[in-house]
């Protein structure tokens, strides 16, 4: 592979022009397209193989008139008035009438005939249906809903909006310039310069760029979820910066050893390339690996990560060498302070290299603290609960919270996720009887605060029965009582009255994904896991790498989800990043976070590990290496765990509770990777096994093919070129200079 990325390192130089035109030709291209036939995002999912999608599927057969999707107003005054009453009531009608005549409305229903005021009438809602998909209902349709309900308002009712349909505030993307602008510094103190720093930012925006584009074209033929575009943003930057990172610093050690522009670009594709595309390629396979769990919004939100990952990588090892070669030998222009290379000699006189030499002298007592810490912070992953937010978890100031507290407080929690209970009466003797049966049977069970009356198709044999919970939706006690419905409840009505009752609605699809991904993480972390060290081996060929390696990483992805529930399940420190209540652990989080920071760690992985081997290699002091190769590579590694802590930590600052979910997730788990892990643990344990962590069997080293990561055979034939060329040199002046002197 190494020779393949010195070949194109080469290339991508002398046809510089050329690289850049294709790039930018793939940028307006990319943002045409996405212009012309992108699709808008979609929070609205499906999940096939599950009850929830079955009683959905169950509906549009034979209940059509129910499909579409539903907004719901709420109306609200301050006590004693109520809204059943003189002023306010005539303002609720007049709004009610004005929302009948909305563009795309199908029905409004009425909550003084069907009695959705609360006891105390001061709460009412009611539900405006659209006969299209959420997705599908225009921002022009949306403003007039919102506009109608200016006749309630103008009587001094208050009115907030739920249900499927809520506007969509087109949100800032400071977070993503609070990350940028970090980024900058920490180059800026890495390279000294501003050239060197600007290069990594320029390649990192353009393949962001073009990912979003992708995103957007691709939300015109398929359902992506809104999460996806700021998945990839955070996902596109991070790498994005950190793989420029990488090669830009080997180039310029390249440099600053005498090499030219061209060769020395060429090599740093060739070896820090290398590590890029192992990397890279780790996480985009793990991230395919979505593929097999059958959730269309994951499968999107999964292969737009991928893409920014994979152009990210095509960047670097293309574009990347192309900027360089651009840049010349002003690589260090414009300097801030002093430039540095990144060299072995700087890095000895480093806080890093100190810090090295103090683990490597006591790499028992070393071990056994990172370990010590890594534990406590891993004890609340014990207690992980995945499941969804719900409207409860949006930011005070929204309608669609506004509405969720005055539903809450005039109906009770549960009020805000209903069950949908389908009943299908085809083979019941008397179905009419059968679906006050099925009603009578569903009050009784613990946990059901309210039971609406059945509503049947035209045809009389299938009904919908809405099911109150007594708590919120993302409670636990809520899924206890959906399971309990389906597993218990559910046989007993089919043997006592012959119908068939399924459970669905929101927050029931939401329990589903969870208990999906559940089911699915042991298997998705296994092959993750065994593909790592399985190409782990191929790079080190070593036994011991891999299994450290694979150790090391579930270690600090545990201790990242340890900090997720003590934050967001059990509250700890979370008005610190803007967190309103505790809410469950997002149930698609662990599977992509797990993917994506499997791939990230490879990165400093092979690194770390190259360098050590590196030294191992020439010197034959594997104590000697670990010291040296860790010195070497510490400032590296630290400013690009500093740039995508920065870059995901700056996610936290958004409204969004999942994005906020992803930001401390990821940012924890590539503090401690590149601290307690990189600086600790490995070179610790690396320590303590000394030349047995290099051993292979020599079978099995016959077996396996060669990869050359790291570039390490190919430099030994530069170098060895490098000397017969001088030689020549030295054969080819020496005959001269004597028949000078002669």
């Amino acid at each position: 592979m190494s020779k393949f990325l010195y070949r194109l390192g080469h290339w991508s130089v002398r046809r510089r022009r050329l690289v850049l035109v294709l790039w930018l030709v793939a940028f307006v291209g990319v943002g045409a397209l996405a212009a012309s036939i992108g699709g808008s995002l979609d929070d609205e999912f499906s999940i096939p193989g599950t009850e929830s999608q079955d009683a959905m599927d169950l509906l549009e057969d034979r209940f059509p008139q129910q499909t579409g999707s539903t907004a719901r107003v709420v109306f609200a005054v301050e006590a004693p008035a109520r809204l059943d009453d003189g002023t306010a009531r005539a303002g609720v009608e007049a709004a009610l009438a004005d929302m009948a005549e909305a563009p795309g409305v199908e029905a409004v229903s009425d909550p003084f005939t069907t009695g959705t005021i609360s006891p105390e009438g001061t709460v009412g809602f009611v539900d405006v249906r659209y006969a299209t998909t959420a997705a599908e209902v225009t921002d022009e349709q949306l403003d007039a809903l919102y506009a109608a309900g200016a006749a309630a308002e103008e009587a001094g009712v208050q009115v907030e909006h739920g249900g499927d349909l809520t506007r969509q505030e087109e949100e800032a993307h400071t977070s993503e310039m609070i990350g940028l602008g970090v980024a900058i510094v920490v180059l800026l103190i890495s390279f000294g310069s501003l050239v060197a720093m600007g290069i990594p930012i320029l390649t990192a925006l353009v393949g962001v760029s073009v990912a979003l584009g992708g995103i957007t074209v691709v939300a015109g033929f398929t359902e992506v979820s809104s999460t996806a575009p700021t998945l990839a943003t955070m996902i596109g930057l991070a790498v994005g910066i950190d793989y420029a990172l990488f090669i830009v610093t080997r180039h310029r050690q390249n440099l600053a050893e005498g090499h030219d522009v061209e060769e020395s670009a060429a090599r740093a594709v060739a070896t820090a390339g290398g590590a890029v595309v192992f990397a890279g390629m780790t996480v985009v396979i793990a991230l395919l690996g979505v593929l097999v769990i059958g959730i269309p919004f994951l499968t999107a939100m999964g292969l737009g990560a991928a893409l920014a990952v994979l152009l990210a990588v095509t960047i670097a090892v293309t574009l990347l060498p192309a900027m360089l070669a651009f840049a010349g030998t002003n690589i260090d222009r414009w300097r801030i302070g002093r430039a540095r290379t990144g060299s072995a000699s700087e890095g000895a006189q480093t806080l890093s290299g100190r810090f090295a030499r103090a683990v490597i002298a006591r790499p028992g007592i070393s071990l056994a603290a990172g370990l010590a810490l890594i534990a406590v912070l891993s004890v609340p992953v014990l207690s992980m609960r995945l499941g969804m937010t719900d409207a409860g978890s949006s930011p005070p100031d929204t309608t669609e919270r506004k509405a969720y507290d005055l539903l809450a407080a005039g109906f009770g929690p549960g009020f805000n996720g209903p069950l949908t209970v389908v009943v299908d009466t085809r083979d019941a003797g008397d179905p009419a009887t059968a679906m006050q049966a099925v009603a009578a049977d569903l009050a009784e069970v613990p946990g059901v605060a309210a039971v609406g009356a059945p509503v049947p198709n035209a045809e009389g044999d299938t009904a919908i029965v809405s099911v109150i919970p007594t708590t919120g939706p993302s409670s636990a006690e809520t899924e206890d009582l959906v399971h309990r419905l389906r597993s218990d409840v559910a046989p007993a009505i089919e043997e006592s009255t012959g119908a068939r009752i399924e459970t669905t609605g929101q927050t029931a699809v939401l329990i589903d994904v969870a208990d999906k991904m559940a089911a699915a993480l042991p298997v998705f972390m296994g092959l993750v896991i065994g593909l790592t060290m399985l190409l782990l081996l191929l790079v080190f060929r070593s036994l011991l790498v891999p299994i450290k390696a694979a150790i090391a990483i579930l270690l600090s992805i545990a201790a990242s989800f340890g900090v997720l529930v003590a934050i967001f399940q059990w509250g700890w420190l979370m008005g610190l990043i803007g967190l309103e209540e505790t809410v469950p652990i997002i149930s698609f989080l662990p599977l992509l976070m797990f993917a994506i920071l499997f791939g990230l760690s490879m990165d400093y992985e092979v690194f770390i590990l190259s360098r050590i081997r590196e030294d191992y290699v020439r010197g034959g002091d594997a104590r000697h290496a670990v010291l040296t190769g860790l010195t070497s590579s510490a400032r590296v590694i630290t400013a690009a765990a500093l740039i995508m802590i920065s870059v995901f930590g700056s996610f936290i600052l958004g409204d969004n509770p999942i994005i906020k979910m992803f930001g401390v997730g990821f940012a924890t788990a590539v503090l401690l990777d590149a601290t307690i892990v990189r600086m600790i643990i490995v070179p610790s344990t690396m320590a303590l096994f000394g030349e047995r962590a290099w051993r292979l069997p020599a079978w099995l080293d016959r077996l396996l093919p060669d990869l050359d990561v790291e570039g390490e055979h190919l430099i030994e034939q530069l170098e060895h070129e490098d000397e017969l060329d001088a030689a020549v040199d030295r054969d080819e002046r020496t005959p001269a200079t004597v028949g000078a002197d002669g």
